[in-house]
């Protein structure tokens, strides 16, 4: 494997390459920033603020020559819960603290122990989160009115049973119509970003046969600014900072697990080799510099990562290219965005959930009736019916007392409880998700 800075030499045919790469995923890009952030509890700006800022710092800085960093997936379930507890201005303090620690994590040298993270644990929490998104955007997919967010999944769809009767014929036709397009277009036209080609097909139908009927970003959050905001520092008051500081260690300890397997499907696909530590201290660099422009946390993103791969991307240069075509975007075409339909966004959420959901690993380890099936199950329905946390830290405590009565059973043959870390499969021998 090449090192992850193994350029070669750099010239006019890999800037060529960076700057095809960094268009398309830069396009792609856009209506996933502000769909996250709109899952998340926040205005869809903010996530167009994390994919330029923190997407070009990670590219720079980051340990993966083709790493692509901006708002995920991964983080919705914990973003909205802490916009729903503290509000948006706590998030970004907990972004900032969680900066802060990633880069203390990357100088400690804790990548190499982030890597031992059991497979069944992170099956579990990820196939819960892509449950919670897809079923977050039922309400927006059917135009339902009167809904209110809520931290907790019973609740949340509650809240859809209760307002079935509000569903919009019009917002159905627009999700559908975007729907089709992102589920026809990769057959049909495989290069042509299908989220921003349904978003695109959606917003046309919902002017020109319902206009006024959906409810757009313009009318429920107001107009998107043209340029990036003015640089603030978020609340770093002691009282703010201890609050804060725990949602802050989540967010670092999952945008850990989540930049280095983005960052390990790169090496698969490109023949390179990351260096994790250095992946964490620009993840950590990013997350800081993100909230003093109203961003949200990032980190690597499989998708956009594996996209900038597959289109030719040759350096670290792809991945700048991309956060600048998302500032132009920006500048240039925020009215436009503005009048972007909600129930469009919907269907884009729902099919990244079905792409992050590992239905295949989920049905591998579940169908082995093993223990690592019980740490799977108990990972993902606790991650769904409370939160990450309990997903989490369930799953790894059951991975533990597992290995040590596997130890213990072993001690006739010399095998020593700390011995049983050693069956725990790292992130680097294992296939990521793209």
């Amino acid at each position: 494997m090449l090192p992850s800075d193994s350029t070669g030499g750099y010239g006019w045919e890999k800037f060529r390459r960076d700057l095809i790469s960094g268009v398309i995923v830069g396009l792609i890009a856009i209506p996933l920033g502000m769909a996250f952030a709109i899952a998340s509890g926040v205005k869809p700006e903010y996530g167009l603020y994390t994919t330029v800022a923190a997407g070009i710092l990670i590219s720079l800085l980051g340990g993966s020559r083709f790493q692509i960093g901006g708002p995920t997936g991964a983080f919705i379930p914990v973003l909205l819960a802490i916009v729903l507890e503290h509000g948006y201005e706590r998030l970004l303090t907990a972004g900032f603290l969680a900066g802060i620690i990633l880069v203390i994590m990357g100088l400690l040298r804790a990548g190499t122990f982030i890597a031992y993270i059991p497979k069944a644990v992170t099956v579990g929490f990820t196939a819960g989160i892509a449950v919670i998104i897809f079923t977050g955007q039922i309400g927006n997919f059917l135009g339902l009115e009167g809904m209110k967010r809520h931290e907790f999944f019973v609740h949340n769809i509650g809240e859809v049973l209760r307002h079935l009767s509000t569903a919009s014929f019009e917002s159905i036709c627009v999700a559908s119509i975007c729907l089709a397009v992102m589920l026809v277009l990769p057959r049909v036209a495989p290069k042509i970003p299908p989220a921003l080609a349904g978003i695109a097909a959606a917003t046309a139908a919902s002017m020109l046969l319902f206009e006024g009927r959906t409810a757009t970003i313009a009318s429920v959050y107001g107009e998107i600014p043209s340029s990036l905001p003015a640089l603030a520092l978020p609340d770093l008051s002691w009282e703010t900072i201890v609050t804060m500081l725990p949602s802050a260690l989540l967010i670092a300890a999952l945008g850990s697990i989540e930049s280095l397997l983005s960052a390990v499907v790169a090496d698969g696909m490109s023949g390179t080799r990351h260096n994790s530590n250095r992946e964490l201290a620009g993840q950590g660099i990013a997350n800081i510099v993100a909230p003093l422009f109203g961003g949200i946390p990032a980190t690597g993103a499989i998708a956009r990562t594996a996209a900038n791969i597959r289109t030719g991307a040759a350096s670290r240069m792809s991945g700048v290219i991309h956060g600048v075509v998302v500032l132009l975007v920006l500048v240039l075409l925020a009215p436009q965005a503005s009048q972007i339909p909600l129930a469009a966004m919907a269907p884009v959420l729902m099919v990244v959930a079905w792409n992050m959901s590992e239905r295949r690993a989920f049905k591998e380890l579940l169908v082995k009736r093993s223990p690592e099936s019980v740490v799977l199950v108990a990972t993902f329905l606790l991650t769904v019916f409370i939160n990450l946390i309990a997903g989490v830290g369930c799953g790894i405590a059951l991975v533990l007392l597992y290995r040590l009565r596997e130890a213990i059973r072993r001690r006739g043959a010399g095998r020593s409880p700390a011995a049983a870390f050693a069956d725990l499969v790292p992130l680097s021998r294992r296939r990521g998700r793209g």
